[in-house]
Parts: structure tokens; sequence; C-alpha cells
């Protein structure tokens, strides 16, 4: 009897009613935003009526997280610094040096004079004019030591120190090298945190990525030169000691000392002492004041053990020069007047408002511990971002609504009932979403079309199943439970095997890539729950209202109820055919190889926008004396663009030795093209080092193989080694045949058709899966059928799904490719001919290396009365 218990009925009702709940602030974006930031401005700063306004736009009693929008669709700016540890090193050891020149002075009977001499980054070394006394000045400067602060290395000592001859040798153990490593990031990222906090910015993402890498994407900024101006001052104040005064940059400072330019008296240069008295980490405020002149300045103020140091040293040293140092550059140098106690001073120079305030900002929230290369920057403007928004919810629209048609016109009103679980697939991935604050990028939106073309696949095995066991006559009730319970492993399957690609692609990819992985595998859960659970809630309150005997589940049929079509009659010609394929892919690859975007090889590439036609030459012309070598200039064709707008991508290769970006380059060529059209406009720019794209490749590489060598493991555990393998080659020859049309074509190969060939992999899978699992089914069925004829049974038994399947999905990306924008293009390019060639290999290719190779035949099960022939039909 086909019934779904009451508990039951509630739980599957009840976590949908919950999960719509939480994707109903989506709908409302706008609002829901405005009251959500409102409410953070309120906390922060006390409430205004227009606060007040905004907050009560939106009821507090429901729900208000909402899913990020990603830069590519908000507009931002992206980057991706590493962080100079080393540089940390040296500056402890220069710190260190008062200790040991005070515990060697301890010992001067034994070790005679002392004096620091020249050594490496990250050193100290110390030369003793009585090497008779280094086993006394070793044991006094090692007892300066500390145990290391790490979980990892507990016990270990923080430095190192050794004797060569009369010089003594200091630097950090690698122990502490890691630990420092680890706090350096730690200190940055919160550093970082608090300056982007400062100005306000929604919802930036500030992680870390790897050992000394730190990812920032902030949206809503305007570019990423704004953006590294904000973080990427350095902010580092110091009090140093002032030696002397001089107009030559180039005059020799003396040992231990640095020359530093006057801001405020152009020409002056002051010698410092490089070790500071005091330095900005032992700030505890700083905020922007009006001197006694009502000049803009900074006021400042130490912690008790800075202020202590910042007394002492003034009290002792009255009448001298002070330096007040920023980035090394000398802001004021007042003399000492009397000693200063309690902690607190002021800043002065030529500083507008604005600048005392970003510069208090800076102090305030601390400085940088180390220096920041930019390896990679990204800038999307907000009108781009717009323009996704609307290709990307056309293109949605239109994939839903095709496959919702085409799913109704296949299946009737059970095509209804998969319809209505579609929409509240979609409904529970947004409350997903906005659950875990996940962000949704062009690629994002490219995963959920993709779900909705593959969660009819679920259905479409559960109703293909009910069809089959229709015409067996067990009853209306007993086939539709039949359906259900014998569909379920092959979904099991298939969606598990699209999940280990997917998760391979969050722990592997990164940005956009990582953010297409979430959407495709909350999709997978929502979409196997809704097929499930929520199809078969409403069949069983269908199945409930009467009596359903002599029904049949009817619609329209791409294929055939059942066919008999013997698909290795020729499969020498089909095999050939795809083994022509893959060597003439992997000839064009070899020969033409692939036009690798920024991404893998390095460069700038810059969106450009204008009201008049692009000329080509022009702009190659204008940016000829830059010296910049290689530029690419492609005009894009989209429909999506109005008729005014002219847009063209401008691709600049990787400059020799360069692994940080400039801006002074994007800057350059910015302005040269302005000289063609000053209605240009810079929509979005990127930068890659090739530092960071030649890491990305064999990160490519090493997803791909991962994914196939997962895929592989599973497939040999689920079912034999001859159904890995059979699958494994599918696969390679889905990706080969995919990389070759890229070849030949000259698409630009980025990260995301990695993220689409991994894609490629997980959808070529479910096909496979599908088919291998009727296969396995069957062998255990007809115990006396020969493998070639158990194979063509099971793909023509199947075959309705996989043309279903591929169909739906074909229907959804197809829209995307036509309305998503040029953005998306190459990536939906790539799904879209994965998914043919995958339909392809799971037929002709998987299952003729599985006849080829043979397989183990299950004896255990009993056999049944019917028989069938070679080629699929009834005795």
């Amino acid at each position: 009897m086909l019934q779904l218990p009451l508990w039951k009925r509630i739980v599957i009702w009840g976590l949908v009613a919950l999960g719509l709940l939480g994707a109903l602030p989506n709908a409302f974006y706008p609002r829901v935003e405005g009251h959500n930031d409102a409410i953070a401005a309120i906390e922060k700063s006390g409430e205004t009526p227009e606060r007040a306004a905004a907050r009560d736009a939106w009821p507090s009693f429901l729900p208000s997280n909402l899913v990020n929008l990603g830069l590519d669709l908000r507009g931002g700016a992206h980057l991706l610094g590493e962080v100079e540890v080393a540089e940390v090193y040296g500056a402890r050891m220069d710190a260190l040096w008062p200790d040991v020149r005070d515990a060697l002075r301890d010992e001067r009977a034994t070790v005679g004079t002392i004096r620091r001499i020249d050594a490496p980054a990250g050193q100290l070394r110390v030369r003793i004019s009585e090497p008779s006394g280094m086993e006394a000045a070793l044991a006094s400067v090692r007892k300066l030591g500390t145990p290391v602060v790490s979980l990892t290395s507990a016990g270990q000592n923080d430095i190192d120190v050794s004797a060569t001859g009369d010089v003594i040798t200091i630097q950090l153990s690698e122990a502490e090298k890691a630990a420092t490593d680890d706090r350096t990031l730690q200190q940055s990222l919160e550093i970082i945190r608090r300056r982007v906090d400062e100005v306000g910015t929604r919802e930036p993402t500030i992680q870390r990525q790897g050992e000394n890498r730190i990812l920032i994407q902030v949206p809503g900024i305007g570019s990423a030169a704004e953006l590294k101006a904000l973080i990427g001052t350095t902010a580092k104040l110091t009090f140093n000691p002032v030696v002397g005064r001089t107009t030559n940059p180039d005059e020799a400072p003396g040992a231990r000392n640095f020359i530093a330019p006057s801001v405020n008296e152009p020409g002056v240069y002051y010698i410092l002492e490089n070790t500071a008295v005091v330095s900005g980490d032992e700030l505890t405020d700083s905020q922007p004041v009006f001197d006694q002149n009502g000049r803009p300045a900074v006021s400042f103020r130490f912690n008790p053990t800075g202020a202590r140091k910042f007394g002492d040293y003034t009290a002792a040293n009255v009448g001298a020069l002070f330096a007040i140092v920023l980035d090394n550059e000398v802001i004021s140098a007042p003399r000492i007047q009397d000693a200063i106690r309690g902690g607190s001073g002021q800043i002065t120079g030529s500083f507008t408002v604005e600048e005392s305030t970003n510069l208090s900002v800076l102090l305030r929230a601390g400085a940088l511990p180390a220096k920041i290369n930019f390896l990679e920057e990204r800038t999307i403007g907000p009108e781009l971002g717009a323009d996704s928004i609307a290709a990307g919810r056309i293109a949605t629209v239109v994939a839903f609504a095709a496959v919702l048609l085409f799913m109704g016109v296949s299946y009737g009103l059970f095509g209804l009932f998969a319809n209505l679980a579609l929409i509240i697939n979609v409904g529970l991935l947004f409350g997903l979403l906005s659950a875990i604050g996940a962000t949704l990028t062009l690629p994002g939106i490219a995963g959920i079309v993709l779900t909705v073309g593959m969660a009819v696949d679920a259905n479409v095995l559960i109703f293909e199943r009910i069809r089959e066991e229709l015409k067996t006559a067990k009853g209306v009730g007993r086939a539709i439970e039949l359906g259900y319970e014998k569909a379920l492993s092959a979904i099991i399957d298939a969606n598990i095997t699209t999940f280990i690609t997917a998760a391979i692609l969050f722990v592997m990819g990164s940005g956009p890539v990582k953010g297409f992985a979430v959407t495709l595998v909350l999709g997978l859960i929502t979409s196997v729950f809704t097929a499930i659970y929520v199809t078969r809630a409403m069949v069983v309150w269908w199945y409930g209202r009467k009596n359903r005997k002599g029904w049949t589940l009817k619609g329209f049929q791409l294929v055939p109820g059942e066919t008999t079509i013997d698909f290795f009659k020729r499969a020498k010609a089909t095999f050939g055919l795809s083994a022509v394929l893959v060597v003439v892919s992997v000839v064009a690859f070899l020969a033409m190889g692939l036009n690798f975007g920024i991404d893998f090889k390095g460069g700038t590439t810059i969106r450009t926008q204008s009201e008049t036609a692009v000329d080509v030459a022009e702009y190659r012309s204008a940016m000829s004396t830059l010296g910049l070598g290689d530029i690419s200039i492609t005009e894009v064709f989209d429909p999506n663009f109005a008729e005014d707008q002219h847009v063209a991508m401008v691709r600049i290769q990787a400059q020799d030795e360069v692994e940080a970006i400039t801006p002074e380059t994007i800057a350059a060529v910015e302005a040269a093209l302005k000289t063609v059209d000053p209605s240009i406009t810079f929509p979005s720019v990127e930068s890659v080092g090739p530092k960071v794209s030649g890491e990305l490749i064999w990160t490519a590489v090493e997803a791909v193989a991962a994914a196939i060598v997962a895929v592989l493991f599973y497939i040999w555990l689920r079912f034999e080694w001859q159904f890995a393998l059979g699958a494994v080659i599918a696969l390679v020859h889905d990706v080969a045949i995919t990389i070759g049309i890229f070849a030949i074509l000259g698409i630009q190969f980025d990260l995301t058709i990695i993220a689409a060939l991994l894609t490629i992999v997980g959808y070529s899978l479910n096909d496979t899966v599908v088919v291998f699992d009727r296969v396995r089914e069957n062998l255990r069925k007809y115990k006396k059928l020969e493998l070639g004829g158990v194979l063509n049974l099971s793909i023509n038994e199947t075959l309705s799904r996989t043309i279903m399947t591929s169909g739906t999905t074909l229907v959804a990306l197809i829209a995307l490719l036509v309305l998503g924008g040029d953005v998306i293009r190459g990536f939906v390019f790539a799904m879209t001919l994965g998914v043919v060639v995958g339909t392809w290999s799971s037929v002709f290719v998987a299952s003729n290396i599985l006849l080829w190779l043979g397989v183990k035949r299950d004896w255990d099960k009993k056999e049944p009365t019917p028989g069938i022939q070679t080629d699929g039909s009834a005795v």
C-alpha cells in the first residue's frame, strides 16, 4: 500500500516551510538589506529617523539573512596579497640587540669589547674582542631566549645562538619562525579587517589562503587601487632619536642608522637611529583633532609600557631632536623641551581633514607587521555587476520555464508534481545559502541553472521506473512504491559521484569556483530531498484521493517505451569515432595549445566600454609607447548590450620579474585609451602575477586528476574494477575532447573552464553510473544472458531517462549560453559541450570498455522465470 506516516509528512513539509521562510528575505532584497544596514548603523552610531524607518521597513520577527552578492554581481575589488613574513625576523633581531648588548656588557671583563656587525636579513651578529670568553658570552645570550609560544613546539627555545671564531650569530629558531609566521598572518588579517570595517563596507571577505597569503574581497568599493591604498599602507609609526640633518639623500648615515626624508621640509633629510624608542604597536588610541592653531592633527595615546619608555627617554634627552616617523618619512622632528609624561601626544603636519582622519584610522587599526605584495587584483564596476544580475536573472527564468514546460509535457500530472518540487528546490537552495551566509557569484548562478537542469534527473529516474513497473500489472500503488525503491540506488550513486567532484572543486578551487562548488553541493542535497520526499508526499496525497485502478503515467515520450536498439552492432564505428576525436583533440592541444587566460599565464585584462565603436588599431597605437610587450585587443559582441555600448577586452602579458601588481601600469593604459576616446570607461580590471598563475596551472591539473582518482575509487567500491575502469576511460574521453575543441576554436581557457571540466566529470559519471546501476541489477536478474545482451538491455531501459535528463540540462544551459552574458559564456559553452560528449560516452564508450573487459557474474540470486535474448527482447 502506497502511504506515508503522518510524522514523516509533518517533518517533510516542516522542513520545506523552514527552508522557504529562510529564502523569503531574498525576494525583498533591497528592503531587507536596508533593514540590516540600519540595525548595524544604529548599534554603532545611534538611532536617527532615517535609520529607524529603514529598520522598521522589514518585520523584526521574520528572518533577515540574505545571500551575499559576489563582486561580479555587486561590483567591488578583489586582492590576493602575499605577506613578507621574513621582514619580521629582521625586526625581531633589531629589537633584541639592546638586550644582547646589555647582557654582554655585564660580561665585559670576560668577553672584552662588543660590536654589532653587518649580517644577512634575519640574523644578528656580534663580534667580541676576547674569543676566550665565548662560552660565557654564549651562555649570557642564551639566557635571553624564551620558550616558543606554540602548541606544536612546546619546550623549544625561540632563538638559536651559535659562534664562529669571535662572532656570535643569533637568529630565530625554526620553531619560532613557524610560530612567528602564523602570528604575523593572524595579525595582518586582524589589522586588515579593522581597516576595512572602519570605512563601513558591506560583507567583506578577508581570509587566509595557504601559508602566507591573504584573500581580500570587498563589495561596493570603487577599485582595487582604492582598496590597496586603504590596506596596503603599513602606517608604521615610530619615534626615533635624531642623529643629524642633511640635504644629500645619498650621504652615508653611519652604522645602525638610516636616512628618512622630511614630509614638511622639501629637500631635507634626517639621519635617524635604526632602533626606535617607541613604536606604533604601543599605541592604544588615535583620533583626528585640531591643534592650537586650528590645523588638522592626530592625537595619540600610549599603553603603560610605551608611556614609561616615552617619558624616560624625553626626560633623559631634553634639548635633543626627536623624530616622529610614519612609513619611513619624518612627519615632524620637534625638540624636546622637557619630559613628556602621561603617555599622550599629538602629531602635527600639513594635513587635510581627510588625511588626518585616514591616518588616525590606520594608526588605530595598528601597523601591518610586514609588507604585503599584491599578486592578484580584480576590479568589477557596479554597472557591470548590475548587467550581470540582469543577464543571470533572465537566463535563469528562461531556463527554469523551459524545464518546467518540458517536464509538464513529458509526465502530465506527475510532471506538475515535479515542477512544484523544482520550485521548492530552488527556494530551499536559497534558504540554505542564506543560512550559511554564502556568496552568490555568476558561476554560482550557473550552478543554480545547472541544478535546475539536473534536479529533474532524480524525478525522471523515478517516473521512468514507475512506467516500467506499471507494465507488470502489480497495481498502481505497488508500481509507484517500487519505482521509488528501485530508483533510489541509482539516484544515490549518481549524486555521490557529482558530490565528490564538487567537494574537490571546493577544496582546491578559489573565489568564484568555490562559490560554484557550494551552490552545486547544496543543490544536490535539495534536489535529492525534493525528488525522494517532496514529490512522494504529493503522490501519496494524490493516490489517496480516490481509487486509481487502471491509471497509467501519461505524457509525451521522447523515446518509445520499449526500444531494442543494438548499441554494439556498430561498436567499431562508434568507438572508433570516439578514438579519432580523442586523437585529434590531443594533437590539436599539442600543436596549437590553449588560449590561456590571465589566470594561467599572468597579466592584466582590462574591460573597456565606450559610446563609440571600438577601433582596435587606434587602441593598439595608443598603447604602443608604454613598452608592455604583447597586447591583445578583442571586441566583444553580446546581444545583451545596448546599441550604444561597445565593449572590448584588452589583455596585457605579465611583465618579467614583476611579482607584485603595480597600479601605475593600469593607470597608464587607461590614460592612453582615454586619448582615443574620452568617453571610455573601465568596468573591470583583472591582474594576476606570474607567480600565482604558475601555481594555478598545477592546482588545476591536480584538481582534475584528484577528481578522476576519487571517482575511480568510489565506483570500484560500489561496483567492480571493470566498471571503474570503463567509467574513468569515459571521463578521460570527455575531458580530452572538450579541451581539444577549446584548442581548435581558440576559446579563452581560464579557471572557470577548469570548474566546468570538473562538473563535466560529475555529470558524465551521473549518466554512466545510472547505466551501470541497471547493468548490475540485470546481471543478477538474467544470469543466462550474455554480457552484451545485458548491456544492450540496460542501455535501452535507461535510454528514455538519459535523453530526458540530457535534454532538460541542455535546455537550461542553452538558455544561459544565449542570455547569460559574455562573462560566463566560455564556462557555459564547456558545460554544454560536456553534456553532449558525456551522454555519448556513457552509452558508447563506458559500456564498450565494460563489454571488452568482461565482468564477474553474481550467481547467488535466484534466476527469474522469463528469459531474455541477447538483443534485449523477451523470449
